[in-house]
């Protein structure tokens, strides 16, 4: 039990350095982000270097890319630790696996006679006995002569005729597998639009928000001079309609009742997965036709060039495209603000600087703050385009004035058993209600890969 014992402090020590929980762990975490970006900014300096004189270097690429892994592995911790979300392992499950390895322990511990000493000869000497008959057998082309080899053949040949678990009539049927009652799932990546936007609630089948379309001009006049009406201000009415999206599943009644899973609850889960899938997709590309507008679709939504045609670096390989989207963006949105860019566009983010040489990436972990992109924090949103010749794929603003989501009716699961019933199956039909787009477009703006 001793070896269990170090094997648990073992797996409670990994488990802790996974939440963040573990103070010396987390502290060597801070310092291996910190140390990698100063190692990254030296890598990446020299591969500029190289890029000016139209060269390049594959072991220097290589190293960059290793080091920009170990900095994304402080990503999920520095989230923890901002929104101060400790996540703990379930008991559970390291109870579950100890207990397994306990019950495989004593599995073996439980066949007679496996560990003695004397089992241990006789298996070898049978196994050297049976090796030199098998020689002799192909040497002589019969069978062997000798007593300890010929006991060995018939040992063997009796074994082979005994019950065992390689045919299922013999012996397998006895010896089961083990179920193992958990789906292999891959990860689904959903955009975290939820955490940018505006969320109301509505009762009815769309909402209606007044918006001024106009504004006056303040005059100036003299002592006693002539005053007219100033006109200008304007109103109008936005409307957000709310659109439905659905999954209808059929399960045959037997599956229901026989299968060793929950597979309603299952059912759920998947739908409710793929319609904060759907949801995602649609606030960020959206087109508005029975579902919601999305920010990148919206016409009313501005841009700013990069500087190149592919890429959202400038023509001299810095960051000026993506600095004068953000300057061009009023005062008052910046406050609130936020980068939106997927994954792949933010390890290209990563290496540009601005006209002073200075990188516009820097952690914040070692503060406890979020990681910024010129002093503001970004979200990764998987939804939005990877870099491109014409594509969009860095928007930036406050997107919590920018863009209302709407909820009209969160999921509704109907279980019919009737309309499939000669069928055998039962259908399920699950079903939610949402509106959204944007209300103030001034508020965001994006950037072009273009010239």
């Amino acid at each position: 039990m001793h070896m269990m014992n170090h094997e648990q402090r073992r797996r409670l020590r990994a488990e802790r350095k996974d939440a963040g929980g573990d103070a010396s762990e987390l502290k060597n975490l801070i310092s291996t982000v910190m140390t990698g970006f100063e190692e990254f900014k030296k890598a990446n300096d020299e591969r500029l270097k190289l890029v000016e004189k139209g060269k390049t270097d594959p072991i220097l690429e290589a190293k960059l890319k290793k080091i920009e892994d170990d900095i994304a592995k402080g990503e999920e911790v520095n989230k923890r630790l901002t929104t101060v979300e400790q996540e703990a392992k379930k008991a559970a499950d390291l109870k579950k696996e100890l207990q397994d390895q306990i019950d495989a322990l004593e599995l073996k511990l439980k066949r007679p006679g496996s560990g003695t000493p004397e089992f241990k000869a006789a298996l070898k000497a049978h196994h050297d006995s049976w090796a030199r008959g098998v020689l002799t057998s192909i040497a002589s082309g019969g069978l062997p002569t000798a007593e300890a080899q010929k006991k060995a053949f018939d040992r063997t040949m009796a074994e082979a005729k005994a019950l065992g678990i390689s045919n299922d009539t013999t012996g397998g049927y006895l010896a089961p597998v083990e179920f193992v009652r958990e789906i292999i799932k891959g990860v689904t990546e959903i955009s975290p639009v939820r955490s940018l936007v505006r969320v109301r609630s509505t009762v009815n089948k769309s909402i209606m928000v007044p918006k001024r379309t106009g504004q006056f001009a303040a005059v100036w006049v003299a002592d006693q001079g002539t005053r007219s009406e100033t006109d200008g201000l304007r109103y109008g009415m936005l409307e957000i309609p709310t659109h439905e999206m659905y999954a209808l599943i059929d399960i045959s009644h037997q599956n229901l009742e026989d299968s060793a899973f929950d597979l309603e609850a299952e059912i759920r889960s998947e739908t409710d997965e793929q319609f904060a899938l759907a949801e995602g997709t649609a606030v960020v590309s959206g087109n508005g036709v029975g579902k919601p507008e999305g920010w990148m679709t919206n016409a009313d939504v501005s841009n700013t060039v990069s500087g190149s045609a592919a890429t959202i670096a400038d023509a001299d390989g810095q960051a000026n495209g993506l600095l004068t989207l953000k300057h061009a963006v009023k005062t008052a949105y910046t406050r609130n603000a936020n980068w939106a860019l997927n994954r792949t566009t933010l390890g290209s983010v990563r290496k540009l600087k601005d006209a002073d040489k200075g990188y516009i990436w820097m952690p914040g972990i070692a503060l406890g703050k979020p990681n910024t992109i010129d002093g503001d924090p970004y979200v990764e949103v998987p939804d939005m385009p990877s870099e491109g010749a014409n594509t969009y794929p860095i928007a930036y603003g406050d997107f919590m004035r920018a863009y209302t989501l709407v909820d009209r009716i969160n999921m509704v699961a109907l279980r019919d058993p009737y309309t499939q019933a000669t069928s055998g199956n039962i259908r399920f039909l699950m079903y939610r209600r949402i509106g959204g787009q944007v209300m103030l477009a001034e508020a965001i703006r994006k950037l072009k890969c273009s010239t």
